[in-house]
């Protein structure tokens, strides 16, 4: 482990995860949790925004626990947690609240910018979503985190976070470490419609549990460049999802020069450099089906990745909160407190 040090990063259940996950996050973790003590949590207090679905939060769960397996995330070194399930995350939520100004809250662009989203499906916004970057600073707080794998559209938060740990080590006792925010390689996917972030809620997602043919599919119906009318056309490779994908999925860089070089002087049709791309992507995808599928055979081990997780969660919690309620000086019951 890299002196001793600690990350703490998770993710909403919302659905099963995606190549967006896995370019922005996952491939991230499998290293990391090889030189750190990683702290992976299933984040379902911060899903306020789908209480209406609440079959789909509890589902969600074990998708995200069955994928996190997947992928090759090991519960034998590092730690699965659900957030409710160490409820000291709320506690410290509570007592950080006391010291984030209301207008850091407001300033938050990551945070103005989804409760626009929220607005503009003709949905309320609740208070519990507005206060989650208190529970997210909570989250990284709690096991005294000092690195956060994040996108970057969540470097405000990591912000938030660090100042908070600051202000209150100065007021009270040295506890918290300030985190630092650690962006994938591949910062944000786009969507293969081209238009958005890879999000299910838009329905432009390549899934990690998606069959050969699906993916096949899903990328024959890719967005590619819009001025390229025939497969002579001089074509643009910048800001061309096929072409950021080739990037990102497949290894074989010598084959995506080719195909970028012929694609810019119109020697090559988009069904090649869309079968090349399926290929490399489903390479890529099917150790992962096969280990998706073993666990959802064997959902016991899920359950125990799970318990194993919360448990060890539970011990560094109790820990961090004796910790602050010392620097509080709220262990009122405690002899000699």
């Amino acid at each position: 482990m890299a002196e001793g040090k600690r990350i703490l990063t998770g993710m909403r259940p919302t659905g099963s995860l995606h190549l967006g996950h896995y370019a922005g996050a996952l491939e991230n973790w499998l290293r990391l949790q090889r030189e750190y003590d990683c702290y992976f949590l299933i984040a379902d207090y911060q899903v306020s925004d789908y209480a209406d679905d609440w079959d789909r939060v509890h589902n969600s769960v074990w998708e995200v626990a069955l994928d996190w397996l997947a992928v090759g995330l090991s519960p034998d070194i590092s730690h699965f947690m659900i957030e409710s399930q160490v409820p000291e995350n709320a506690e410290l939520t509570t007592w950080l609240s006391w010291f984030l100004p209301l207008g850091m809250l407001q300033r938050n662009p990551t945070l103005k910018a989804e409760m626009a989203d929220i607005e503009a499906g003709n949905k309320s916004v609740p208070v519990a979503f507005f206060t989650y970057p208190v529970m997210q600073a909570a989250n990284i707080l709690l096991p005294r985190a000092h690195l956060v794998p994040v996108g970057e559209d969540q470097l405000p938060h990591i912000e938030m976070t660090r100042e908070l740990a600051r202000r209150f080590n100065r007021q009270f006792k040295e506890v918290f470490p300030e985190p630092e925010g650690l962006v994938g390689r591949v910062p944000r996917l786009v969507g293969t419609d081209g238009q958005a972030k890879m999000s299910k809620s838009v329905g432009n997602t390549i899934d990690l549990k998606d069959s050969k043919a699906v993916v096949n599919e899903k990328v024959r119906r890719m967005y590619t460049d819009p001025t390229r009318l025939r497969a002579i056309d001089p074509g643009h490779v910048e800001g061309n999802p096929v072409f950021m994908y080739h990037d990102a999925f497949n290894p074989d860089k010598a084959e995506v020069d080719d195909l970028k070089e012929r694609y810019i002087r119109g020697a090559v049709g988009d069904v090649e450099v869309k079968t090349k791309l399926a290929k490399a992507i489903n390479n890529l995808l099917e150790p992962i089906r096969e280990r998706r599928a073993y666990y959802e055979s064997h959902s016991e081990h899920v359950r125990a990745a799970l318990e194993k997780g919360c448990s060890e969660g539970r011990a560094i919690a109790r820990e961090t909160m004796e910790m602050v309620h010392d620097a509080l000086g709220v262990n009122y019951l405690k002899k000699g407190g």
